[in-house]
This record gives C-alpha cells, sequence and structure tokens, in this order.
C-alpha cells in the first residue's frame, strides 16, 4: 500500500509540476492587440491569410493576443505601411518582397522580370537558404520576416488595346509598384512607367490619368479594376512572393513564449494562404473573361519581352550580392531539372 500511496504522490507531483509549466506558460502571454495593414480588400487571399493569421493567435494564446486588421491600404501604401512599422506605430503588414530592396537592396532579385516559370520556382528560392538570408538582412532595419506569402503572376491591364506584341507597349501610361526595377523594367519595354501607392490606382484608371497597371489575377478583380479597363494582358512578366513582416519594437516587446506563437500562427497562416491564393487564380481569370477581353501572350512574343529587359536584369545584378543571386538561379535550375 505504502509503495502505491507514494507511486500515485510521485504522479500527482509530476502531474502538479506539468500543469504547473502550462499555468506558467499561459500567465507569460500577456493581453496585447496588433495592428496589422495591408493593401487589398479583406477578401483577396491575401485578407483572407490575414484574418486566418488573427485567428490562429487568438486561439494560441488563449484570446490574449489580438490582431486588428486594416484592409484595403487605408493606412497607406505600402511604403508609407513599412516605415510605420519601422517607428512602431503600426506592428505587421504583408507586401511585395521586392518592395524591401528599398531596406535591403537584395530583395530586389525577386522581382527580376521573367525570372520564375511556375509558382514551384519560387517557393523554392524563398522557403530555402536564399529566403532565409534576405530575411536576416531585415534585423538591421527595423522589421523581422515571419514568412512569405503568395499575391502570384503579375498581368499588364489597360484602356487602350490588348497588348498582344512587343509594340503594344509603347506609350502605355502603365501604374507600377514604387520600386526601381520596376520603373527600368517597363521603361525597357518603352512604356511609360508611373510610380503610385496602390490605394490610388483604382481612381487614376478611373480619371484616365493612366492607362493602365500591372496586377495578378486576383488583384484585378478584388479590387475591381475590370470596371475601369477593357484589356487584359496575360504576361506573367513578374512572380510576387510577399513578405509578412513585424515591426521590431514590437518584436522586442514580446517575451518568447509570445514570439514562439506568433511564429506558429504565421506558419500555418503561410500554407493556408498560398492553398487559397493557388485556388483563386483560375477562378478569377474565368470571372475577367466574363469582363474584360482577355489575351495570352505567344511564347515566341515572350521571349521578346524577356530579351528587352535582359540588360534591366543585368544592370540590377551589379549591384546585389552576387553569392545570392548565383544561389538563387541554383535553385531554379534544380527544379527545372528534376520536371
Amino acid at each position: 500500500m505504502q509503495k502505491l500511496m507514494k507511486t500515485l504522490l510521485a504522479g500527482a507531483c509530476a502531474t502538479g509540476l506539468l500543469l504547473g509549466s502550462v499555468v506558467s506558460h499561459a500567465e507569460e502571454v500577456r493581453e496585447r492587440t496588433l495592428r496589422f495593414a495591408f493593401q487589398n480588400v479583406k477578401e483577396h487571399p491575401q485578407g483572407q491569410g490575414a484574418q486566418k493569421f488573427a485567428d490562429l493567435l487568438s486561439e494560441k494564446s488563449g484570446g490574449k493576443l489580438k490582431v486588428r486588421l486594416f484592409p484595403g491600404g487605408t493606412l497607406g501604401g505600402d511604403v508609407q505601411t513599412v516605415s510605420a512599422l519601422q517607428g512602431g506605430t503600426l506592428d505587421i503588414t504583408v507586401l511585395n518582397s521586392g518592395i524591401l530592396a528599398a531596406q535591403a537592396a537584395d530583395y530586389a532579385m525577386l522581382d527580376f522580370p521573367f525570372l520564375f516559370n511556375s509558382v514551384e520556382e519560387a517557393h523554392a528560392v524563398i522557403d530555402g537558404p536564399v529566403g532565409e538570408k534576405l530575411a536576416a538582412q531585415l534585423d538591421s532595419k527595423g522589421l523581422i520576416g515571419l514568412g512569405y506569402w503568395d499575391l502570384g503572376f503579375r498581368h499588364l491591364s489597360n484602356s487602350k488595346r490588348a497588348v498582344t506584341k512587343l509594340e503594344d507597349m509603347q506609350g502605355l501610361k502603365v501604374r507600377v509598384i514604387q520600386s526601381p526595377i520596376y520603373l527600368e523594367t517597363f521603361s525597357a519595354l518603352r512604356a511609360n512607367p508611373v510610380p503610385m501607392a496602390f490605394p490610388e490606382v483604382y481612381t487614376g484608371l478611373e480619371q484616365n490619368t493612366i492607362d493602365g497597371q500591372e496586377n495578378p489575377f486576383t488583384v484585378i478583380e478584388g479590387n475591381k479594376f475590370f470596371e475601369v479597363q477593357k484589356y487584359l494582358s496575360v504576361t506573367g512578366h513578374i512572380f510576387n512572393p510577399q513578405s509578412l513582416i513585424i515591426s521590431q519594437k514590437t518584436w522586442t516587446r514580446l517575451n518568447d513564449d509570445e514570439k514562439a506563437l506568433i511564429r506558429e500562427a504565421a506558419s500555418e497562416a503561410q500554407k493556408f494562404q498560398r492553398e487559397v491564393t493557388a485556388a483563386s487564380m483560375d477562378k478569377s481569370r474565368a470571372a475577367l473573361e466574363g469582363e474584360m477581353a482577355v489575351n495570352d501572350i505567344s511564347p515566341e512574343e515572350k521571349d521578346r519581352f524577356r530579351e528587352r529587359v535582359q540588360p534591366v536584369i543585368e544592370k540590377f545584378s551589379k549591384d546585389l550580392n552576387a553569392d545570392l543571386v548565383k544561389m538563387m538561379y541554383d535553385e531554379i535550375a534544380k527544379v527545372r531539372a528534376a520536371q
């Protein structure tokens, strides 16, 4: 009997210690509300990913870590939100990774035109050592990387004409992301690029201050650009991995348990968001075909586009880490060799 009692007592003590550690863990997570701003509407895969992240974080923290969403560029464009993260007035954002070249120059490589032929190639780069090395460069810039989402391949819409060949780009006023490589790419294609914050794009198209814009199918559909655009040309000129980032000032205020929960939620939200994006692309294209004149670009003509922008890639490559650029191309080559 004594032996049984000792066993039960030992078990109770062990259980108590275990329960104590759980309670201690829960007590270490404090009540917080994180502000998360992004450019697309809540219904877009970007918005759905943000909502999933918010739900997961609330669930994992027992409701202590809440996320308040600011969709649709209500707090400004990407440049403004990154600045707000660095200043600590905003906590989280997700944006096209290439825009971060303003903070860490090597991010520009992800925006090389006609770089990726498939989503799988992009994932091989961002989910491997290249993606890790890029994210590490943000640490000294007041930002912390939490993962990579998908926005998808970008395509060109405009109100003037169908773009079926390189010459059709001549003179089109195209809104582009506020990033040097986008400006150079569309200048090389003989268009007139106009850098513009995303919240201003619909009005710019409506008022004809710009002729067109370039974005993935889901963005064009979700933001109803088809209401003010007639032509959509499937150029697939750039694939956009998106970086989920948190303010370093916010990060340093978190304890280890809170950081772990945020990383767990970010990882699970990334998987969900990518799946939603993949499922949405064909659906969005089909919807747009009912609203706009949609045309594909022939492989031969796309080669002409690719040749025209090669000097842009060479120019930007000179200012980047040569070893990292090579590593990126090596990862892409591995995927292509396995197909």
